[in-house]
């Protein structure tokens, strides 16, 4: 039986956003009828990737209208913050709660076909969420184009990624100082499976090293590590 799709058309320009981009709040559904809602950020043009982005933490997006408002949590979380940097003329970024459901995630992913046939979906975590994107990456794999792991957990250095069709990549600040994302779990991740891997540098560090505004959230690089994690996934469709 087909999920049903239900799609609410509320367009809004939100503070934050680059001038192009817009967000929407869709709400797509699993099989029984549970909506899962999520933020759709579109910037023109005819989109050939999409990336789904759930924030680290305790993952808690839930997008919702007050007071004729799009508002949020985690809106200050590395992916969720860049989600208008992800969108431009080739992608469009689809931001939700982190799950380890299947169907929740799966309901995004046909809502994002239905509107952009033929498109090609990269499912992305941070951090806490990247518990997530291995979770999700047997019962998803084949059913979208690949997962990307940024700052991943310690758990990644036994991720093993090779016996999935879907793509896999890691993502880390070589400066990362979080005590359960360690750079050196990526590593071995790389040496033992040969993930592919983008290292990054530069950017500045504030608070707390677990934290979205330190070398952990890509501070300050926001824009250069977008631009990689993108130019991975144009070369692999």
């Amino acid at each position: 039986m087909k999920a049903m799709i239900v799609a609410l058309a509320l367009l809004f320009v939100l503070p934050g956003l680059p001038a192009s981009a817009a967000d929407e709040l869709v709400t797509a559904a699993q099989p029984d009828g549970q909506p899962v809602p999520y933020i759709l950020t579109t910037a023109g043009g005819t989109p050939s990737h999409a990336v789904i982005l759930m924030p680290g933490g305790a993952g808690t997006l839930d997008p919702r209208m007050e007071g004729g408002r799009l508002v949020f949590g985690y809106g200050g979380n590395f992916l969720i913050r860049s989600r208008g940097i992800f969108a431009d003329q080739q992608f469009v970024a689809a931001s939700t709660n982190a799950t380890t459901t299947p169907g929740r995630m799966l309901a995004i992913v046909k809502d994002l076909e239905r509107r952009y046939p033929r498109i090609a979906i990269y499912v992305v975590g941070t951090s806490r969420s990247t518990e997530s994107t291995m979770a999700l990456s047997g019962p998803l794999d084949g059913q979208v184009a690949g997962f990307v792991h940024t700052s991943s957990m310690n758990a990644i250095a036994s991720f093993d990624p090779r016996k999935f069709k879907s793509r896999h990549l890691m993502v880390y600040h070589r400066q990362d100082g979080c005590r359960v994302t360690r750079p050196t779990s990526a590593d071995s991740a790389r040496r033992s499976y040969g993930t592919e891997l983008i290292v990054m540098e530069g950017g500045k560090t504030v608070g707390d090293d677990c934290e979205a505004r330190a070398y952990h959230g890509f501070n300050g690089i926001e824009q250069e590590t977008v631009a990689r994690i993108k130019e991975w996934m144009l070369k692999g469709r």
